[in-house]
Protein backbone atom coordinates (compact mmCIF):
# COMPACT_ATOMS: atom_id res chain seq x y z
CA UNK A 1 0.00 0.00 0.00
CA UNK A 2 2.87 2.37 0.83
CA UNK A 3 4.43 1.65 -2.59
CA UNK A 4 1.17 2.54 -4.33
CA UNK A 5 0.94 5.75 -2.31
CA UNK A 6 4.49 6.65 -3.32
CA UNK A 7 3.67 6.10 -6.98
CA UNK A 8 0.56 8.25 -6.78
CA UNK A 9 2.42 11.00 -4.95
CA UNK A 10 5.20 11.00 -7.54
CA UNK A 11 2.75 11.19 -10.44
CA UNK A 12 0.91 14.10 -8.81
CA UNK A 13 4.22 15.85 -8.20
CA UNK A 14 5.09 15.57 -11.90
CA UNK A 15 1.78 17.16 -12.90
CA UNK A 16 2.35 20.08 -10.56
CA UNK A 17 5.96 20.56 -11.66
CA UNK A 18 5.03 20.61 -15.33
CA UNK A 19 2.23 23.10 -14.75
CA UNK A 20 4.57 25.41 -12.85
CA UNK A 21 7.27 25.01 -15.49
CA UNK A 22 4.76 25.87 -18.22
CA UNK A 23 3.88 29.16 -16.54
CA UNK A 24 7.55 29.98 -15.92
CA UNK A 25 8.35 29.34 -19.56
CA UNK A 26 5.60 31.72 -20.66
CA UNK A 27 7.24 34.42 -18.56
CA UNK A 28 10.64 33.60 -20.04
CA UNK A 29 9.21 33.86 -23.56
CA UNK A 30 8.51 37.55 -22.93
CA UNK A 31 12.17 38.29 -22.10
CA UNK A 32 14.79 39.56 -24.52
CA UNK A 33 18.18 38.04 -25.29
CA UNK A 34 20.04 40.10 -22.68
CA UNK A 35 17.65 39.09 -19.91
CA UNK A 36 17.90 35.40 -20.82
CA UNK A 37 21.69 35.59 -21.02
CA UNK A 38 21.80 37.16 -17.55
CA UNK A 39 19.91 34.19 -16.09
CA UNK A 40 22.29 31.71 -17.74
CA UNK A 41 25.30 33.66 -16.48
CA UNK A 42 23.96 33.55 -12.92
CA UNK A 43 23.52 29.76 -13.16
CA UNK A 44 27.09 29.38 -14.46
CA UNK A 45 28.51 31.47 -11.63
CA UNK A 46 26.55 29.44 -9.07
CA UNK A 47 27.88 26.24 -10.58
CA UNK A 48 31.47 27.36 -10.13
CA UNK A 49 30.87 28.54 -6.55
CA UNK A 50 29.34 25.21 -5.56
CA UNK A 51 31.47 22.90 -7.73
CA UNK A 52 33.49 21.32 -4.91
CA UNK A 53 30.59 20.82 -2.51
CA UNK A 54 28.37 19.25 -5.16
CA UNK A 55 31.19 17.05 -6.45
CA UNK A 56 31.69 15.62 -2.99
CA UNK A 57 27.96 14.97 -2.62
CA UNK A 58 27.76 13.24 -6.01
CA UNK A 59 30.65 10.92 -5.16
CA UNK A 60 29.16 10.13 -1.75
CA UNK A 61 25.77 9.36 -3.27
CA UNK A 62 26.92 7.08 -6.07
CA UNK A 63 30.36 5.82 -5.12
CA UNK A 64 31.40 6.62 -8.70
CA UNK A 65 34.53 8.43 -9.80
CA UNK A 66 36.78 10.93 -8.07
CA UNK A 67 35.80 14.13 -6.27
CA UNK A 68 38.55 16.22 -7.90
CA UNK A 69 37.49 15.15 -11.38
CA UNK A 70 33.83 15.79 -10.58
CA UNK A 71 34.82 19.33 -9.61
CA UNK A 72 36.27 19.74 -13.10
CA UNK A 73 33.08 18.36 -14.63
CA UNK A 74 30.93 20.75 -12.61
CA UNK A 75 33.00 23.75 -13.66
CA UNK A 76 33.04 22.55 -17.27
CA UNK A 77 29.27 22.01 -17.31
CA UNK A 78 28.58 25.44 -15.84
CA UNK A 79 31.34 27.88 -16.81
CA UNK A 80 32.67 25.99 -19.83
CA UNK A 81 29.25 25.57 -21.39
CA UNK A 82 28.36 29.19 -20.65
CA UNK A 83 31.50 30.56 -22.30
CA UNK A 84 30.68 28.65 -25.47
CA UNK A 85 27.00 29.61 -25.71
CA UNK A 86 27.01 33.13 -24.21
CA UNK A 87 27.18 34.95 -27.55
CA UNK A 88 24.73 32.68 -29.39
CA UNK A 89 21.63 34.40 -30.74
CA UNK A 90 18.76 32.23 -29.53
CA UNK A 91 15.90 34.65 -28.82
CA UNK A 92 13.84 36.46 -31.45
CA UNK A 93 15.12 36.97 -34.99
CA UNK A 94 18.15 34.78 -35.76
CA UNK A 95 18.74 35.65 -39.41
CA UNK A 96 17.51 38.18 -41.96
CA UNK A 97 18.20 38.38 -45.70
CA UNK A 98 16.22 41.27 -47.22
CA UNK A 99 17.53 40.52 -50.71
CA UNK A 100 16.07 37.01 -50.64
CA UNK A 101 13.10 38.05 -48.55
CA UNK A 102 13.81 35.53 -45.76
CA UNK A 103 13.74 35.88 -41.98
CA UNK A 104 14.39 33.18 -39.36
CA UNK A 105 12.85 33.50 -35.91
CA UNK A 106 13.71 31.34 -32.89
CA UNK A 107 10.76 29.59 -31.25
CA UNK A 108 11.29 27.80 -27.89
CA UNK A 109 9.91 24.27 -27.74
CA UNK A 110 8.37 24.91 -24.29
CA UNK A 111 8.80 22.52 -21.37
CA UNK A 112 11.61 19.96 -21.61
CA UNK A 113 11.85 16.68 -19.69
CA UNK A 114 15.47 16.17 -18.66
CA UNK A 115 16.69 12.73 -17.61
CA UNK A 116 19.78 12.82 -15.37
CA UNK A 117 22.12 9.80 -15.05
CA UNK A 118 24.01 8.71 -11.96
CA UNK A 119 27.38 8.92 -13.71
CA UNK A 120 27.35 12.71 -14.17
CA UNK A 121 24.55 13.87 -11.88
CA UNK A 122 25.31 17.42 -10.76
CA UNK A 123 27.21 18.44 -13.90
CA UNK A 124 24.34 17.27 -16.11
CA UNK A 125 21.88 19.36 -14.08
CA UNK A 126 23.88 22.54 -14.74
CA UNK A 127 24.54 21.76 -18.40
CA UNK A 128 20.93 20.96 -19.26
CA UNK A 129 19.59 23.90 -17.28
CA UNK A 130 21.84 26.35 -19.10
CA UNK A 131 21.14 25.14 -22.64
CA UNK A 132 17.40 24.87 -21.95
CA UNK A 133 17.00 28.39 -20.59
CA UNK A 134 19.38 29.82 -23.22
CA UNK A 135 16.97 28.54 -25.88
CA UNK A 136 13.95 29.94 -24.05
CA UNK A 137 12.68 26.77 -22.40
CA UNK A 138 11.89 25.45 -18.94
CA UNK A 139 13.08 22.01 -17.84
CA UNK A 140 11.79 19.42 -15.38
CA UNK A 141 14.34 16.83 -14.28
CA UNK A 142 13.81 13.15 -13.63
CA UNK A 143 16.80 12.21 -11.44
CA UNK A 144 18.50 8.85 -11.13
CA UNK A 145 17.42 7.58 -7.68
CA UNK A 146 20.95 6.75 -6.54
CA UNK A 147 22.04 10.36 -7.03
CA UNK A 148 18.83 12.02 -5.80
CA UNK A 149 20.36 13.97 -2.91
CA UNK A 150 23.15 15.59 -4.96
CA UNK A 151 20.88 16.30 -7.94
CA UNK A 152 18.27 17.93 -5.71
CA UNK A 153 20.97 20.08 -4.14
CA UNK A 154 22.28 21.11 -7.56
CA UNK A 155 18.75 22.04 -8.63
CA UNK A 156 18.32 24.05 -5.42
CA UNK A 157 21.48 26.02 -6.29
CA UNK A 158 20.23 26.58 -9.85
CA UNK A 159 16.78 27.73 -8.71
CA UNK A 160 18.31 30.19 -6.26
CA UNK A 161 20.51 31.60 -9.05
CA UNK A 162 17.46 32.01 -11.29
CA UNK A 163 15.55 33.83 -8.55
CA UNK A 164 18.51 36.14 -7.90
CA UNK A 165 18.52 36.93 -11.63
CA UNK A 166 14.94 38.13 -11.30
CA UNK A 167 13.28 35.22 -13.08
CA UNK A 168 10.84 32.47 -12.10
CA UNK A 169 12.74 29.69 -10.32
CA UNK A 170 10.28 27.13 -11.72
CA UNK A 171 12.20 27.34 -14.99
CA UNK A 172 14.17 24.46 -13.45
CA UNK A 173 12.65 21.84 -11.17
CA UNK A 174 13.19 18.23 -10.21
CA UNK A 175 11.08 15.25 -9.18
CA UNK A 176 11.76 14.63 -5.49
CA UNK A 177 10.00 11.24 -5.45
CA UNK A 178 11.70 9.39 -8.30
CA UNK A 179 9.72 6.40 -9.54
CA UNK A 180 9.30 4.75 -12.92
CA UNK A 181 5.70 5.95 -12.92
CA UNK A 182 6.86 9.53 -12.38
CA UNK A 183 9.35 9.37 -15.25
CA UNK A 184 6.78 7.76 -17.54
CA UNK A 185 4.21 10.42 -16.65
CA UNK A 186 6.74 13.17 -17.32
CA UNK A 187 7.72 11.78 -20.72
CA UNK A 188 4.09 11.33 -21.79
CA UNK A 189 2.74 14.60 -20.36
CA UNK A 190 0.83 16.63 -22.97
CA UNK A 191 2.61 19.84 -21.93
CA UNK A 192 6.11 18.37 -22.29
CA UNK A 193 7.37 19.25 -25.75
CA UNK A 194 10.75 17.50 -25.83
CA UNK A 195 12.69 14.85 -23.89
CA UNK A 196 16.42 15.33 -23.38
CA UNK A 197 17.49 11.82 -22.40
CA UNK A 198 20.88 10.88 -21.01
CA UNK A 199 21.08 7.50 -19.31
CA UNK A 200 20.92 3.78 -19.93
CA UNK A 201 19.82 2.27 -23.23
CA UNK A 202 16.48 1.14 -21.82
CA UNK A 203 15.63 4.65 -20.64
CA UNK A 204 16.64 6.20 -23.96
CA UNK A 205 14.49 3.69 -25.86
CA UNK A 206 11.57 4.49 -23.55
CA UNK A 207 12.03 8.19 -24.34
CA UNK A 208 11.92 7.58 -28.09
CA UNK A 209 8.87 5.33 -27.81
CA UNK A 210 6.94 7.77 -25.60
CA UNK A 211 5.37 9.63 -28.50
CA UNK A 212 7.05 12.86 -27.35
CA UNK A 213 9.89 14.22 -29.53
CA UNK A 214 13.17 13.18 -27.94
CA UNK A 215 16.91 13.68 -28.17
CA UNK A 216 18.63 10.67 -26.69
CA UNK A 217 22.06 9.10 -26.77
CA UNK A 218 23.14 5.50 -26.80
CA UNK A 219 26.20 3.83 -25.27
CA UNK A 220 29.72 5.02 -26.04
CA UNK A 221 32.18 2.10 -26.32
CA UNK A 222 34.68 4.05 -28.41
CA UNK A 223 37.88 2.34 -29.59
CA UNK A 224 41.20 4.23 -29.76
CA UNK A 225 43.61 3.54 -32.63
CA UNK A 226 47.35 3.95 -32.07
CA UNK A 227 48.50 4.45 -35.66
CA UNK A 228 52.15 3.85 -36.68
CA UNK A 229 53.08 7.54 -36.94
CA UNK A 230 51.78 8.56 -33.51
CA UNK A 231 53.95 9.93 -30.73
CA UNK A 232 53.52 6.74 -28.70
CA UNK A 233 54.43 8.00 -25.19
CA UNK A 234 52.19 11.04 -25.61
CA UNK A 235 49.36 8.99 -27.10
CA UNK A 236 49.46 6.52 -24.21
CA UNK A 237 49.55 9.38 -21.70
CA UNK A 238 46.45 10.93 -23.27
CA UNK A 239 44.58 7.63 -23.28
CA UNK A 240 45.42 6.93 -19.63
CA UNK A 241 44.54 10.50 -18.65
CA UNK A 242 41.21 9.98 -20.39
CA UNK A 243 40.39 6.53 -19.07
CA UNK A 244 41.24 7.43 -15.49
CA UNK A 245 39.34 10.74 -15.54
CA UNK A 246 36.55 10.29 -12.98
CA UNK A 247 37.25 6.54 -13.31
CA UNK A 248 35.89 6.38 -16.85
CA UNK A 249 32.31 7.51 -16.18
CA UNK A 250 32.02 9.75 -19.26
CA UNK A 251 30.54 7.90 -22.25
CA UNK A 252 33.16 9.29 -24.65
CA UNK A 253 35.99 7.52 -22.78
CA UNK A 254 38.10 4.90 -24.55
CA UNK A 255 36.72 1.41 -24.03
CA UNK A 256 39.35 -0.40 -26.07
CA UNK A 257 42.68 0.24 -27.77
CA UNK A 258 43.81 -1.16 -31.11
CA UNK A 259 47.08 -1.11 -33.05
CA UNK A 260 48.84 -2.86 -35.91
CA UNK A 261 50.26 -6.26 -34.94
CA UNK A 262 53.89 -5.21 -35.37
CA UNK A 263 53.37 -2.41 -32.81
CA UNK A 264 52.18 -4.69 -30.00
CA UNK A 265 55.48 -5.02 -28.09
CA UNK A 266 56.11 -1.25 -28.10
CA UNK A 267 52.50 -0.39 -27.24
CA UNK A 268 52.31 -2.86 -24.35
CA UNK A 269 55.68 -1.76 -22.99
CA UNK A 270 54.66 1.91 -23.05
CA UNK A 271 51.32 1.27 -21.37
CA UNK A 272 53.04 -0.76 -18.66
CA UNK A 273 55.67 1.94 -18.20
CA UNK A 274 52.90 4.46 -17.56
CA UNK A 275 51.04 2.31 -15.06
CA UNK A 276 48.68 0.01 -16.98
CA UNK A 277 48.34 -3.61 -15.93
CA UNK A 278 47.84 -6.32 -18.58
CA UNK A 279 45.78 -9.24 -17.33
CA UNK A 280 47.02 -12.77 -17.87
CA UNK A 281 44.64 -15.35 -19.33
CA UNK A 282 43.29 -16.51 -15.98
CA UNK A 283 42.67 -12.94 -14.79
CA UNK A 284 41.15 -12.06 -18.12
CA UNK A 285 38.60 -14.85 -17.81
CA UNK A 286 37.82 -14.04 -14.18
CA UNK A 287 37.25 -10.31 -14.76
CA UNK A 288 35.36 -10.99 -17.97
CA UNK A 289 32.76 -12.99 -16.05
CA UNK A 290 32.43 -10.16 -13.52
CA UNK A 291 32.07 -7.11 -15.74
CA UNK A 292 28.94 -8.38 -17.48
CA UNK A 293 25.80 -9.78 -15.88
CA UNK A 294 24.12 -13.00 -17.03
CA UNK A 295 21.83 -11.08 -19.40
CA UNK A 296 24.83 -9.51 -21.15
CA UNK A 297 24.47 -6.03 -19.64
CA UNK A 298 27.17 -4.14 -17.79
CA UNK A 299 27.61 -4.96 -14.12
CA UNK A 300 26.92 -1.68 -12.26
CA UNK A 301 29.45 -2.68 -9.59
CA UNK A 302 32.33 -1.77 -11.92
CA UNK A 303 31.00 1.64 -13.01
CA UNK A 304 33.21 4.50 -11.91
CA UNK A 305 35.22 2.34 -9.51
CA UNK A 306 38.99 2.45 -9.06
CA UNK A 307 41.28 -0.32 -10.29
CA UNK A 308 41.91 -1.36 -6.69
CA UNK A 309 38.20 -1.71 -5.97
CA UNK A 310 37.53 -3.65 -9.18
CA UNK A 311 40.46 -5.96 -8.50
CA UNK A 312 39.14 -6.65 -5.02
CA UNK A 313 35.58 -7.28 -6.21
CA UNK A 314 36.76 -9.62 -8.97
CA UNK A 315 39.34 -11.36 -6.74
CA UNK A 316 42.34 -10.37 -8.85
CA UNK A 317 45.15 -10.83 -6.34
CA UNK A 318 48.17 -9.96 -8.49
CA UNK A 319 47.13 -6.47 -9.62
CA UNK A 320 49.63 -3.90 -8.26
CA UNK A 321 48.21 -1.35 -5.85
CA UNK A 322 49.34 1.52 -8.08
CA UNK A 323 47.88 0.14 -11.35
CA UNK A 324 46.00 2.87 -13.25
CA UNK A 325 43.96 0.77 -15.70
CA UNK A 326 43.32 -2.91 -16.44
CA UNK A 327 43.89 -4.09 -20.02
CA UNK A 328 42.79 -7.45 -21.43
CA UNK A 329 43.59 -9.00 -24.80
CA UNK A 330 40.45 -9.42 -26.88
CA UNK A 331 40.05 -11.11 -30.25
CA UNK A 332 36.31 -11.08 -30.85
CA UNK A 333 33.27 -8.83 -30.75
CA UNK A 334 29.81 -9.53 -29.37
CA UNK A 335 28.32 -11.99 -26.89
CA UNK A 336 31.02 -14.05 -25.25
CA UNK A 337 33.55 -11.22 -25.65
CA UNK A 338 32.94 -9.02 -22.60
CA UNK A 339 35.79 -6.62 -23.34
CA UNK A 340 34.06 -5.57 -26.56
CA UNK A 341 31.30 -3.91 -24.51
CA UNK A 342 31.09 -0.47 -22.89
CA UNK A 343 32.50 -0.74 -19.35
CA UNK A 344 32.49 2.83 -17.90
CA UNK A 345 35.38 2.04 -15.63
CA UNK A 346 39.20 1.86 -15.91
CA UNK A 347 39.06 -1.36 -17.98
CA UNK A 348 40.03 -1.62 -21.66
CA UNK A 349 40.10 -4.32 -24.28
CA UNK A 350 43.22 -4.66 -26.44
CA UNK A 351 42.78 -5.47 -30.15
CA UNK A 352 45.21 -5.78 -33.03
CA UNK A 353 44.92 -5.65 -36.82
CA UNK A 354 47.20 -6.73 -39.64
CA UNK A 355 47.23 -3.20 -41.07
CA UNK A 356 45.16 0.00 -41.01
CA UNK A 357 42.51 -1.50 -43.32
CA UNK A 358 42.02 -4.45 -40.98
CA UNK A 359 42.02 -2.10 -37.97
CA UNK A 360 39.31 0.03 -39.55
CA UNK A 361 37.17 -3.05 -40.20
CA UNK A 362 37.50 -4.13 -36.56
CA UNK A 363 36.71 -0.63 -35.28
CA UNK A 364 33.55 -0.65 -37.37
CA UNK A 365 32.61 -4.08 -36.06
CA UNK A 366 33.04 -2.95 -32.45
CA UNK A 367 30.94 0.18 -32.94
CA UNK A 368 28.17 -1.57 -34.86
CA UNK A 369 27.94 -4.06 -32.00
CA UNK A 370 27.72 -1.33 -29.37
CA UNK A 371 28.39 2.40 -29.66
CA UNK A 372 27.32 3.08 -33.24
CA UNK A 373 27.31 6.78 -34.00
CA UNK A 374 29.09 7.82 -30.80
CA UNK A 375 32.85 8.36 -30.64
CA UNK A 376 36.09 7.01 -32.12
CA UNK A 377 39.55 8.34 -31.33
CA UNK A 378 42.90 7.97 -33.03
CA UNK A 379 46.46 9.07 -32.47
CA UNK A 380 48.44 9.80 -35.64
CA UNK A 381 50.57 12.35 -37.48
CA UNK A 382 49.15 11.24 -40.84
CA UNK A 383 46.13 13.25 -42.01
CA UNK A 384 45.52 10.73 -44.78
CA UNK A 385 44.82 8.15 -42.07
CA UNK A 386 42.40 10.56 -40.42
CA UNK A 387 40.58 10.98 -43.74
CA UNK A 388 40.46 7.22 -44.32
CA UNK A 389 38.87 6.48 -40.95
CA UNK A 390 36.61 9.54 -40.92
CA UNK A 391 34.98 8.39 -44.17
CA UNK A 392 34.34 4.86 -42.93
CA UNK A 393 33.91 4.65 -39.14
CA UNK A 394 30.28 4.86 -37.89
CA UNK A 395 30.95 7.57 -35.30
CA UNK A 396 29.70 11.15 -35.02
CA UNK A 397 32.93 12.30 -33.35
CA UNK A 398 36.38 11.43 -34.69
CA UNK A 399 38.71 12.61 -31.92
CA UNK A 400 42.33 13.07 -33.01
CA UNK A 401 45.42 13.37 -30.80
CA UNK A 402 43.64 14.19 -27.55
CA UNK A 403 42.00 12.31 -24.68
CA UNK A 404 38.74 10.98 -26.06
CA UNK A 405 36.81 11.68 -22.86
CA UNK A 406 37.68 15.37 -22.82
CA UNK A 407 37.78 15.79 -26.58
CA UNK A 408 34.38 14.22 -27.13
CA UNK A 409 32.60 16.53 -24.67
CA UNK A 410 34.34 19.60 -26.08
CA UNK A 411 36.77 20.28 -23.22
CA UNK A 412 40.01 19.84 -25.22
CA UNK A 413 38.49 20.40 -28.68
CA UNK A 414 36.29 23.08 -30.23
CA UNK A 415 33.20 20.89 -30.25
CA UNK A 416 30.09 22.24 -28.51
CA UNK A 417 30.72 21.62 -24.77
CA UNK A 418 28.10 19.04 -23.86
CA UNK A 419 27.28 16.04 -21.71
CA UNK A 420 24.68 14.75 -24.18
CA UNK A 421 26.43 13.52 -27.31
CA UNK A 422 24.18 12.73 -30.26
CA UNK A 423 24.77 9.47 -32.13
CA UNK A 424 22.95 10.23 -35.38
CA UNK A 425 20.62 7.92 -37.25
CA UNK A 426 23.10 5.02 -37.16
CA UNK A 427 22.98 5.16 -33.35
CA UNK A 428 19.23 5.70 -33.13
CA UNK A 429 19.55 9.37 -32.18
CA UNK A 430 17.74 12.42 -33.54
CA UNK A 431 21.02 14.33 -33.95
CA UNK A 432 24.71 13.58 -34.47
CA UNK A 433 25.82 16.77 -32.75
CA UNK A 434 26.93 17.60 -29.24
CA UNK A 435 23.61 18.91 -27.95
CA UNK A 436 23.43 22.63 -27.25
CA UNK A 437 20.82 25.39 -27.29
CA UNK A 438 20.28 25.27 -31.04
CA UNK A 439 18.95 21.69 -30.81
CA UNK A 440 16.36 22.83 -28.25
CA UNK A 441 14.52 25.41 -30.32
CA UNK A 442 12.49 25.47 -33.50
CA UNK A 443 13.03 27.88 -36.36
CA UNK A 444 10.13 29.83 -37.81
CA UNK A 445 10.70 30.98 -41.37
CA UNK A 446 9.17 34.20 -42.73
CA UNK A 447 9.34 34.19 -46.52
CA UNK A 448 8.34 37.17 -48.73
CA UNK A 449 7.05 36.55 -52.25
CA UNK A 450 9.59 37.03 -55.02
CA UNK A 451 7.71 35.80 -58.11
CA UNK A 452 4.26 35.70 -59.64
CA UNK A 453 2.64 32.65 -61.21
CA UNK A 454 3.27 34.11 -64.65
CA UNK A 455 7.00 34.25 -63.90
CA UNK A 456 7.04 30.56 -63.03
CA UNK A 457 5.08 29.65 -66.18
CA UNK A 458 7.53 31.59 -68.33
CA UNK A 459 10.53 29.93 -66.68
CA UNK A 460 9.03 26.49 -67.33
CA UNK A 461 8.26 27.38 -70.93
CA UNK A 462 11.82 28.57 -71.49
CA UNK A 463 13.13 25.39 -69.89
CA UNK A 464 10.97 23.12 -72.06
CA UNK A 465 11.89 25.02 -75.22
CA UNK A 466 15.53 24.68 -74.39
CA UNK A 467 15.28 20.91 -73.87
CA UNK A 468 13.18 20.19 -76.93
CA UNK A 469 15.03 22.38 -79.41
CA UNK A 470 17.42 20.41 -81.64
CA UNK A 471 19.82 21.74 -84.28
CA UNK A 472 18.90 21.46 -87.94
CA UNK A 473 21.32 18.95 -89.49
CA UNK A 474 19.63 18.66 -92.89
CA UNK A 475 22.29 20.70 -94.73
CA UNK A 476 25.35 19.27 -92.93
CA UNK A 477 27.80 17.22 -95.08
CA UNK A 478 28.79 14.37 -92.73
CA UNK A 479 31.40 12.96 -95.19
CA UNK A 480 33.26 16.25 -95.27
CA UNK A 481 33.34 16.43 -91.45
CA UNK A 482 34.76 12.90 -91.21
CA UNK A 483 37.45 13.62 -93.85
CA UNK A 484 38.44 16.78 -91.98
CA UNK A 485 38.81 14.95 -88.66
CA UNK A 486 40.93 12.16 -90.28
CA UNK A 487 43.22 14.71 -91.92
CA UNK A 488 43.82 16.49 -88.63
CA UNK A 489 44.64 13.20 -86.89
CA UNK A 490 47.19 12.27 -89.60
CA UNK A 491 48.85 15.66 -89.22
CA UNK A 492 49.57 15.08 -85.49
Amino acid sequence: MKLIDKDLMSVQEVRELVESAKEAQRELARMNQAQVDHIVRCIADAGVRNAKRLAKMAQEDTGFGKVDDKVIKNVFASRGVYEHIKDMKTIGELERDDEKGLRVIAVPVGVIAGLIPSTNPTSTAFYKSEISIKSGNAIVFSPHPTALRSIMEAVKVIRQAIAEAGANENLVSCISIPTMEATTTLMHHRDVSLILATGGSAMVRAAYSSGTPAIGVGPGNGPAYLEKTCDLPLAVKRILDSETFDNGTICASEQSIICDEDMVPAVQAEFERQGAYFLDEEEREKLGKFILRANGTMNPEIVGKSVATIAELAHLDKVPADARVLIARETGVGRGHPYSNEKLGPIMGFYTGTDYVDVCDKVCEILYYEGAGHTFSMHTKNDEMVDYFAKRVPASRIIVNTPSTLGGIGATTNLQPALTLGCGAVGGSATSENVGPMQLLNKRYVAYGQKELEDIKQEIADCIDGVDSTPDLSNVDIDEIVKSVIAKLKAL
